[in-house]
């Protein structure tokens, strides 16, 4: 057990699906898993560990930001042997061709955060996804006949901006969307050696006021979460 994961090594498998949502996580556990166990439900935080197509998947809420995705995919690389984990969550494109319920995968992440920072290097680290499971994730989308976009995303701390046209700084830059987690999962792979990628669906247009509901982020989904499990 860790501070923040009550389980024994034994209960996650090596690929483990992580939204934000903790509620997502049981959705996906109740919806696409069989013979599912509850393996950890710290802070309210639930992992799950199941059987897809007959392979052995876990999925666990990331909580929201840097912060807490550096935490549990930490945990889960150094202390249960994980070597796989693939975010499923939301982001606000910024990207002008882009619609609600878009897929993207994250090939990079730019960031504003200062999380690079405990790693004490002399200069920006560029945070890149596993070649292998990009690769496969574009492929099954294909497949899956679910149009995904790939490319570059910002992961920021901050939600509520002060600068309201600041996106349109990153949208000159072709950064398709925004969200919070997936520089710091990036960065933990690489330093602990693991695999990882971000499949992200669009929850809202930033600019704009379209965008979901809470309850819609939570279940309708889907796409990402099909692309997600094809890859076990």
């Amino acid at each position: 057990m860790t501070p923040h994961i009550r389980a024994e090594k034994r209960d996650f498998a090596k690929t483990v699906l992580m939204p934000g949502d903790p509620l997502r996580a049981k959705f996906i556990a109740e919806n696409f898993l069989e013979d599912v166990k509850l393996v950890t439900d710290v802070r309210n935080m639930l992992g799950f560990t199941g059987k897809y197509n007959g392979k052995e998947v876990s999925v666990m809420g990331s909580g929201m930001g840097m912060p807490s995705m550096g935490i549990y995919s930490y945990e889960l690389i150094n202390f249960y042997d994980v070597e796989n984990i693939i975010r499923v969550g939301s982001c606000g494109a910024y990207g002008k061709d882009l619609d609600l319920y878009d897929v993207i995968l994250a090939q990079g992440a730019c960031t504003n955060s200062s999380y690079i920072n405990s790693f004490d290097l002399n200069g920006i680290y560029s945070a890149i996804s596993d070649f292998e499971l990009l690769n496969e994730a574009f492929n099954v989308a294909k497949k899956l006949n679910i149009h995904t976009k790939v490319g570059n995303v910002l992961s920021s701390d901050v939600f509520y901006q002060s600068d309201m046209e600041d996106y349109k700084k990153w949208q000159s830059l072709n950064v398709l969307a925004t969200e919070m987690e997936t520089y710091a999962l990036y960065l933990n792979a690489a330093r602990y050696n693991a695999n990882a990628l971000s499949i992200l669906t669009v929850s809202d247009l930033i600019g704009t006021d379209k965008e979901t509901t809470a309850k819609e982020r939570e279940v309708a989904f889907t796409n990402m979460m099909k692309i997600a499990l094809e890859l076990v």
